[in-house]
This record gives structure tokens, sequence and C-alpha cells, in this order.
């Protein structure tokens, strides 16, 4: 009897959208390109032919730049724009940072620098009387809750489980958007070296003194041959919620509260996914986690005083680096070097469920690796407008040309499958990516850097080094909650039209 063929799924279908306008120009674009035209047909009416040819000639060079976006998306606009910014950073000398008793921050602590800075640390227990971090970020008027994950993997799983999973994962993500003041998610998996300290300390205490020579030499092996080359993969998800409610701000202890009657739900959901059993972070170990981040080589101690029983004793003021230099490619911290890209293409055509693993998998030419997925749920009314205003702009770019091109036509279909898939129920989430590389020696920089070169491709996603916001870009990357378009000068509205 011959056996059914199993069907190989695949995903895709990600794009994003584009606002109306001309070409790679945005609405605001558009509108003065229009005019600047419409005022030179005036001129050369009113005044003459050569002072309108002239007007023509000072206008157009302004719009050619922003017709011309490289292979990730930006034009020579936007990257002049981000050396402008780069420069006045340097001139204000706001990409230094010290801290300590002889630094500059005030009261001698060791603050966390950048968008972290005015951030505040408390802890609250849930309806399983479970101790959880909430972590308030003041300026943006959010709170953020942390979970860590103990993933199951993949190997020796049957591929109908691993559909389940990725089924589950979807449903969980489209559930977010129906958490009452939900803002954005982040799921971030971190690798680093495994210093064995765990399987030391399992061993040691569970050893009989008694036994005979050659299993405690074995054992002894064990704990000094297993470690090498090993890899601690970590998963965590920072859930970031709004403090406004009802038109008014509501106190951390108030959301704190709210938030612990919903954290059990969220949870239990998670543990479908394939991410093992899901535990909240309590503020000690959100501590630690930042703290490590920032300071590697303190990895090793936390770890010994975690595994002895007697975890060290951090404050939140005292977790940031006691000096670190944001420059334009890189960001150095505590005898670290540290590089953060950012996604700038999704992947192109279909995908299997394991188009990450590569990416995600520990490498040896990297210390310290950590991908963070970025999820900004939208509410579902507001998802049915944009996917309505995204599928009337791609049939308006096909409609107006009288040779489409391919690529106009992919988009409109697209487009049509997204607002038909959100018509039958699905969710529309946007989504990022920023990979942070962490190495302990600069000679080790350029290894780190082509070795993830060298993985971009396998994951089939563009990647480009977050030129002149690496600290930022670092501080974002970690699951710590950062919206980074809560903190942008110029709204996300009016740079998505330029």
């Amino acid at each position: 009897m011959a056996a059914d063929a199993q069907v190989e799924r695949t995903y895709g279908n990600w794009r994003r959208p584009r606002p109306p306008g001309l070409w790679h120009l945005g609405l605001i674009s558009s509108v003065l390109f229009i005019v600047s035209l419409i005022a030179a047909i005036v001129v050369i009416a009113l005044v003459g032919l050569l002072p309108g040819l002239v007007l023509l000639a000072v206008m157009l060079p302004v719009f050619a730049v922003t017709l011309r976006p490289d292979p990730h998306g930006q034009t020579a606009m936007q990257r002049l724009g981000m050396r402008l910014g780069w420069r006045e950073a340097r001139r204000a000398r706001s990409h230094l940072y010290r801290s300590g008793p002889l630094g500059r921050v005030p009261y001698g602590t060791f603050q966390l620098p950048g968008l972290l800075a005015s951030s505040q640390l408390s802890e609250a227990r849930d309806s399983y009387d479970r101790p959880f971090a909430v972590l308030c970020h003041p300026w943006a008027q959010h709170l953020t809750v942390v979970l860590e994950t103990e993933p199951d993997g993949a190997a020796l799983v049957d591929q109908p489980q691993v559909d389940q999973w990725v089924a589950h994962y979807g449903q969980w993500i489209a559930a977010l958007s129906q958490e009452p003041g939900l803002v954005a998610c982040q799921v971030s998996v971190e690798t680093a070296p495994d210093p064995g300290t765990r399987l030391r300390h399992a061993i040691q205490g569970r050893q009989d003194p008694n036994a005979p020579a050659l299993a405690r030499e074995t054992l002894r092996e064990i704990v000094r041959v297993y470690p090498a080359g090993a890899a601690d993969l970590k998963a965590r998800v920072a859930l970031t919620f709004t403090m406004i409610a009802a038109g008014r701000r509501r106190s951390a202890t108030e959301l704190a509260h709210d938030l612990a009657t919903r954290l059990g739900g969220i949870t239990h959901r998670l543990h479908a996914t394939g991410a093992g059993v899901a535990m909240p972070v309590d503020a000690q170990r959100l501590c630690e986690i930042v703290h490590t981040a920032y300071n590697p080589r303190a990895a090793d101690l936390l770890e010994e005083a975690r595994a002895s029983g007697g975890p060290a004793e951090l404050a939140w003021e005292d977790v940031g680096p006691s000096a670190a230099d944001a420059r334009a490619d890189s960001y150095w911290h505590d005898g670290a070097v540290s590089v953060t890209w950012s996604m700038s293409q999704a992947p192109r055509g279909e995908v299997r469920e394991n188009v990450l693993a590569r990416l995600i998998a520990p490498h040896g030419d990297i210390a310290r690796k950590r991908v963070t997925l970025l999820y900004r749920v939208i509410d579902p009314g507001e998802a049915a407008r944009i996917v309505e205003r995204d599928l009337h702009n791609a049939e308006f770019r096909v409609n107006s040309a009288a040779r489409p091109t391919a690529r106009a036509v992919v988009e409109q279909q697209a487009a049509r499958a997204t607002a038909q898939e959100e018509a039958r129920g699905a969710a529309l989430v946007n989504f990022g990516m920023l990979v942070t590389t962490t190495v302990l020696d600069e000679e080790q920089l350029q290894l780190a850097t082509a070795a993830l070169a060298n993985l971009a491709p396998t994951a089939r996603v563009g990647l480009r080094p977050v030129w002149g916001s690496q600290d930022s870009a670092f501080a974002a990357a970690l699951p710590v909650g950062v919206f980074l378009p809560a903190h942008l000068k110029v709204p996300e509205q009016i740079r998505q039209a330029l």
C-alpha cells in the first residue's frame, strides 16, 4: 500500500506596505514634486523660459536623490540625514558614556545609558504567586514584562508536531492583538558559551563520596570535557503595554495588578508553541540578563553565584556599563565590542519553518549572539483599514501605468491575498529583526562580521549594520521592551510619507 505523500508546508507573503506616491516618493514628496512642476510652469509663462529651466535645474536634483534607493531600501536623502545626525551626536559628545564613582552619572551609580537611562524596575506577583519584573519606561509611557522559556528544539521531532508548533505560534501572535493595551512583543534568542557551571554543581551535589575511584574519575572527566565548545541558548519574550487607558495615565502598580491576572493565560498559551515551560522573569534575573549583555565577562561570575544557591544582589541602578563608546559602525562597552544589524528585507518567496535555524544557531567566531524578532501588534479595526489602503495603492500603481512592471503586478497580488486573509479573521502584524554580535577582543570583530554576513543569506533576509545608532539598536535588541517608534524625533507617519 502506497503511503500518502506528506504536504510540505511553506510560509511567505510578507510585504512592506507602500504609501501612495509617485515612483519611490512618499505622499509629501509627491505633492512637493507636483507643486514644483506647477511653479516652474508658472515661472516659464510669466517670466520666461530660462528662469523656469533654472528653477527646474535647482529643484529636480533634490527629488532625484530620493528616486534610487540602495539594496537596503535607503535613499541618498536618508543616508545624508543619518550622517548629519551622527555628526551632531559627536559634536555634543553624546556618544560617550562614563558611569560609576568617577563617572559623570549622578549618585555615582552604574546607570544604564541611552534609551534605558530613565527606566525603573519593580516587582509584582501574578495569579500563580510567581514574581515577575515590572519594567517601566516613563519617557514612552510603556511598561514591560519579560518571560523566559526553555525551547524543546526540533531534533527527533516529527514534522506534523513541528507544523502544529508553528500553527500555535501564529495563533499566539494573533491573540496578542486582542490583549488590551499591548503595544509590541519581542522574541529574543541568545547564544553564549556554556561555562559548564551548572553541570559541575549538578554532579558535585549528587556525587557519592563512597563511589569507586573509576566512577569519580569519569565524572571529573565529564565535567572537564563536556562544556568545551558547548553553547548556552536562552529564549526570552518581552511584552510591552501602554500605560495610557481611557484617556488617563495609569501607574505602574495599577497596571502591574492588571497584568498579574492575565500573565498566567499568556504563559500557558506560549507553552503550546514549542517554547517549553514559560516562566516570568523576576527583577533579580532581569538585572543579571541586562548586566551580562553590557558586561559579558561578568556572565561566569553571575552563573557561578546562581548555581551555588546565592545569586548576586544587583540593583537596577548598577547594571549598566562603566564605560561605553558608540561609534558609527560598532558599540564598545566594558571591554567588549558589539555590532547590531537590522533586517532591511524579509525573506522573498516561500520559506520553511527552519529558515532562521542557522542564523540562530551558535557560531564559533561569535562569542555572544542575540537574534531579536520585533512584533508590533495592530488592532483588528486598524488592520482592516491598513490592508484596504495598501490594496488600493497597489491597484493604483498597476492601473495607472500603461505597461505595469512585473514587481507591481506581484505586489498587487500579494496585497489582495493579504486583504482576503484579514477579511477571514487573520491578524496583521508588523515585524522586524535585530541581530547583535558581541566579541571580547577587537581582533575577533572582523571574523564575527564576516560570519554574520555569511549567515544572512542562509536565512534569506537582508541585513545591514545600524549605522550611527549602534547604542540605541543594542538596547532595542535586549529583551527589555524598548519601543523604537516612541523615541523618534520625527513621527513615524511623517517619515513614511516623505
